[in-house]
């Protein structure tokens, strides 16, 4: 194991630094879509969404990230068949680690929301099976993450549809929008607290060395489900009417309402994407610093170190900050035109969906979902209502995504084999 003794160090450095890399990406297009729909509601200015991006993606990616985590470091591809070549693993994650990033940045320079999940796969997927073997590859696993990034928009649409369809009913519809969204909302953000909370308790504390007993997860999911809701009724009162913008828009004070509901399911949206997508940069940074810890054997429940996770956190707020507002654009206004009811509906919708994958430790397409889910918002108003123009170029992107991961992480793969095989 003399490659171990002589270039641990570099092995880290490198980890490090394309982690951060990568993590800036996920900040720079993930996390942009999912703010996307605050912002482009007008319900969040853009440091409001950073703000809320840095507090609850770091809470999702330690509370409720280890399954995925998991996952992305050995799930994907068969840990057995790099016993011989221990360093292919490194090599292969360091070059995934890479790849994944550059085709992120491409991709948030042109406004294309792409799946950072898609990219990080198909690299891993790529450099295993070219250059070690097809063996190498888990393709049980990969064909359930695959499966995964169907349905996950499809039913994040459906339930961003009928949760759009009932605000229609129950608010908007009615002769009193403004006494039924006072009514409803916080019915609403208990909803949204049960749900989260529900799988946090269920498998995120339990990841930190917290065990709630089965029996009270429920009664801990509907407590903080309550907290959200009265917190909710709180705010909804202070809200100002305005009488002159509701003379001009029917609905302008009860979309002001759902502006408020917006800061709960923006932060639900953020814990939710931290949970499953900050893996896609920790997980291979988790798998080097592991194989080199471990003398060149991946341990399958080590812990991941504290500042791994602070790398994937701040590169990820970074991200969001200097160059998130491109695909903020695409997905928070191109679209379909966003106001506060569609975006809550929406994020409802996605942060549901990717926080019960994140429960079942399904690296999902955080993208593909909330898109999905504006998709679901747009099909409730009509067909009209969607520039399918801008859905067409979204979806190429997606096609494109895996390939591109794939063919770089080759590449460096082979690269890092010349420089230090």
């Amino acid at each position: 194991m003399e490659w171990l003794s002589d270039v641990n160090t570099v092995y880290i450095f490198l980890a490090g630094a394309f982690g951060i890399f990568m993590a800036w990406g996920i900040g720079a297009n993930d996390v942009a879509n999912a703010m996307a729909t605050s912002v482009g509601s007008r319900a969040l200015t853009i440091k409001q969404a950073l703000l809320i991006a840095a507090i609850f993606e770091f809470a999702g990616a330690y509370l409720a990230g280890g399954e995925v985590t998991n996952t992305i470091r050995s799930g994907i591809v068969s840990v057995e068949a790099f016993d011989a070549h221990p360093n292919y693993l490194v090599w292969g994650m360091l070059a995934s680690l890479l790849s994944a990033g550059i085709w992120l940045t491409v991709a948030s320079f042109q406004g294309w929301p792409v799946s950072t999940t898609h990219s990080i796969v198909g690299a891993i997927v790529g450099f295993a099976a070219v250059g070690v073997g097809t063996d190498a590859v888990s393709w049980g696993s990969v064909l359930n993450i695959a499966t995964s990034w169907v349905f996950s928009p499809f039913i994040a649409g459906v339930l961003a549809f009928l949760v759009f369809t009932s605000i229609h009913k129950l608010v908007l519809d009615t002769r009193e929008p403004l006494k039924n969204a006072r009514r409803y909302g916080p019915y609403y953000l208990f909803a949204v607290g049960f749900i989260l909370s529900l799988v946090t308790v269920n498998k995120g504390l339990a990841h930190v060395g917290l065990n709630i007993p089965q029996n009270l997860e429920m009664f801990i999911a509907a407590a903080v489900g309550a907290v959200l809701a009265v917190t909710g009724a709180i705010l909804i009162k202070k809200v100002q009417i305005d009488e002159q913008a509701d003379k001009t828009f029917h609905f302008a004070s009860v979309e002001k309402i759902f502006g408020v509901l917006m800061i709960f399911t923006a932060s639900a949206m953020a814990f939710a994407h931290g949970s499953n997508d900050v893996a896609n940069a920790v997980g291979p940074m988790s798998a080097i610093i592991s194989m080199v810890n471990e003398g060149g054997q991946l341990a399958a429940k080590s812990a991941v170190p504290s500042w791994v996770l602070l790398v994937g956190a701040v590169g990820i707020v970074l991200g969001l900050a200097t160059f998130g507002y491109q695909v903020m654009m695409t997905v928070g206004k191109k679209i379909t035109e966003l106001t506060p009811t569609r975006g809550f509906s929406a994020e409802f919708a996605t942060a549901s969906t990717v926080v019960v994958a994140s429960y079942t430790g399904l690296p999902i397409s955080t993208t593909h979902t909330l898109v999905g889910a504006i998709l679901g918002v747009g099909f409730a108003r009509g067909i009209a209502a969607i520039d399918m123009r801008i859905v067409g170029n979204i979806f190429m992107s997606w096609v494109v995504t895996l390939p591109a991961g794939a063919i770089l992480s080759i590449l460096f793969f082979f690269m890092l084999k010349g420089m230090f095989g």
